[in-house]
């Protein structure tokens, strides 16, 4: 797997995360225990920290980048879907982000909360605990989230990240 240190840039992943061959890790990212990052992600902490808790999946063809003034940070317990964009923002403890989402500065999305598919969260954008932002622009939902979800999910990628760390092997 292409894990890169940058100059004094070096990257932090727990022994017990799992880190796919396809993946790419780069500089200031700290990757917690039992996370997992799927093929083709691409975690890029070269102008700042890019932190993701425990128990969280960064899923496949998602970008994580930072900025100098505002780290990426994802909590524990998170889903982070196919193909998401997170930029400078804080994504807190047991959150989804559904595929194809944009992520972009100063957002924070609250515990609980979640991010529709394909929606676009705008600099600045706050999304409260147990809310739903859907839409381009995301358009918050109050109380629309579903945290039992969040946790199946969450939970569904510890598990299936033990197996391709026990049983993934290449064949050609």
């Amino acid at each position: 797997m292409p894990i890169y240190a940058l100059g004094n840039q070096v990257p932090e992943i727990h022994p017990d995360a799992f880190i796919h061959p396809d993946a790419v890790i780069i500089g200031s990212v700290f990757v917690g225990a039992d996370s997992s990052v799927w093929p083709c992600a691409v975690l890029r902490g070269d102008d700042g920290e890019i932190f993701v808790g425990a128990r969280t999946s960064i899923q496949d063809g998602s970008v994580l980048h930072t900025t100098p003034e505002w780290p990426t940070t994802v909590g524990d317990d998170c889903v982070i879907g196919h193909i998401v964009h997170l930029e400078g923002c804080v994504i807190e403890n047991q959150c989804l982000v559904g595929n194809g989402s944009i992520v972009m500065h100063k957002v924070r999305v609250h515990t609980g909360a979640v991010v529709a598919a394909n929606s676009v969260l705008l600099n600045g954008t706050i999304v409260p605990s147990g809310a739903l932002a859907a839409g381009v622009p995301a358009v918050i939902k109050p109380g629309r989230a579903k945290i039992e979800y969040i946790d199946e999910a969450a939970q569904s990628y510890v598990i299936r990240s033990r197996r391709y760390r026990n049983s993934l092997r290449r064949i050609d």
